[in-house]
């Protein structure tokens, strides 16, 4: 196997397979390379269906040989360094191997250290991720029998921030299917500000958060789980108030702005220690704390943050010309979506494909595009399409599907969600064409 390739894609999910089959049928490049050491690759969106009983896991998971460019050499192993003095990747096995051009794209991982306890309760008794394991967070929904169903998150940048409470919403309307929602309290804990960042999405999401009566919680910085005594314990971002009500507040949401606005906790189970308030779960769901991989982390390659330091507009690193970044791994002020990293990949591919040619970048930029599919209910769903700016920005042709405002709860993007996003994915994005 050559220890030198033009093009060298570190990674074989959404966004290294897209980027290498690109290259390859749009651009015919001849020399791509990419490094994974995975057997398997898991259409991830779908799993918050797994979760909620509304999808089979199985079907979400194909062979890696099966997604990887016939054409493109694949190195089964892991990348360990970096030497972009160099422009060679270090590896676990195979060496060193040297490029003209690098895209790093590994995705996230995952650091229990910054949530301490958490690791240790994670996918075990009634704590579950549908980022880890959804196959155990529908045995936990399914198996619940009332109490506090606590859903939360961490204050790291998380794959499609919207995916803990989109299985909070499918949760609460299994829970009136089973016959325990009268006996449950449902809390959503989270360290933001408002319910979502995009206003036109924020307002719905509102609607159901009250139809569904939530209990809804700001400025809930996640710091600890205590799975024996089934405690997630939290620093707040504003003082408690008397009778034991926390103020919510948020700039973009008016009812918010009125201090007279509060939910109580009903009847849900609270420890104050010193700065740190418990909320006491019968059953907690959380995404994972997320960084860049370690050996990307450990890099010279990342910003102050840790995460991979690319050009906003172009993925191109801002100190070494010949590696692109995108994806979840990238520094980029927007979801960490593969809807996004469908707008990414193009430029990417073009400015690569430039260079090679041309010795020039191409003219192509991203905008921040990302778009997060919030379920809100079994066979409803609204659909968040969002810029940099978080300006509202619904694809034109959902017009065609009759969907003419998709800000608004409509079951044919739950249709989208659950049969066209995951065919599109498999037969377009996966095969290098433009989606």
């Amino acid at each position: 196997m050559s220890s030198h390739h033009q093009i060298l894609v570190i990674g074989g999910g959404t966004a290294g397979i897209m980027v290498a089959s690109q290259l390859i049928k749009q651009k015919k490049a001849k020399d791509v390379a990419v490094i994974e050491p995975s057997d398997t690759h898991y259409y991830q969106p779908a799993w918050t269906l797994v979760g909620a009983g509304a999808y089979d896991f199985d079907k979400t998971a194909r062979p890696m040989s099966s997604v990887m460019p016939k054409e493109a050499t694949w190195i089964k192993d892991k990348a360990t360094g970096f030497d972009p003095e160099n422009n060679i990747v270090q590896t676990a096995a195979s060496g060193d191997i040297s490029y003209d051009y690098l895209v790093v794209v590994p995705g996230l991982a995952y650091d229990y250290s910054l949530v301490p306890g958490l690791g240790e309760a994670m996918d075990k008794g009634v704590v579950c991720s549908n980022y880890t394991d959804p196959n155990h967070t529908w045995d936990v929904i399914k198996n619940f029998k009332g109490g506090t169903a606590l859903f939360t998150q961490p204050t790291t940048p998380i794959k499609c921030g919207g995916a803990p409470q989109k299985i909070m919403y499918l949760a609460e309307s299994h829970f009136r299917k089973s016959g325990v929602r009268d006996k449950t309290d449902v809390v959503f804990a989270t360290s933001g500000t408002v319910i979502f960042g995009v206003k036109e999405v924020a307002k719905t999401l509102m609607e159901v958060v009250d139809r569904k009566d939530i209990n809804l919680r700001f400025y809930h910085k996640l710091v600890a789980v205590d799975a024996d005594k089934k405690i997630a314990w939290y620093e707040l971002g504003k003082d408690i108030t008397a009778g034991g009500c926390v103020v919510m507040a948020g700039e973009d949401d008016d009812r918010l702005l009125d201090d007279s606005f509060q939910y109580n906790y009903k009847d849900v189970k609270v420890t104050v220690d010193g700065n740190r308030y418990g909320i006491h779960y019968d059953m907690l769901h959380t995404a994972p704390p997320s960084v860049a991989p370690k050996f990307v982390k450990d890099s010279i390659l990342v910003n102050e943050a840790g995460w991979l330091d690319v050009d906003h507009k172009t993925m191109q690193h801002n100190t070494y010309p010949n590696i692109f970044g995108l994806g979840d791994v990238a520094a980029l002020p927007t979801a960490k979506t593969g809807a996004a990293i469908r707008k990414q990949v193009p430029i990417v591919v073009d400015n690569i494909d430039k260079l090679i040619k041309t010795n020039s970048m191409g003219s192509k930029v991203y905008n921040g595009y990302s778009s997060c599919p919030l379920v809100t209910d079994y066979g409803k769903m609204v659909l968040a399409e969002f810029d940099y700016n978080n300006n509202f920005t619904p694809d034109p042709k959902l017009k065609q599907m009759l969907v003419f405002d998709s800000s608004k709860e409509h079951w044919r993007l739950w249709m989208l969600k659950k049969y066209g996003l995951p065919y599109l994915y498999w037969n377009k994005m996966m095969k290098g064409q433009d989606v």
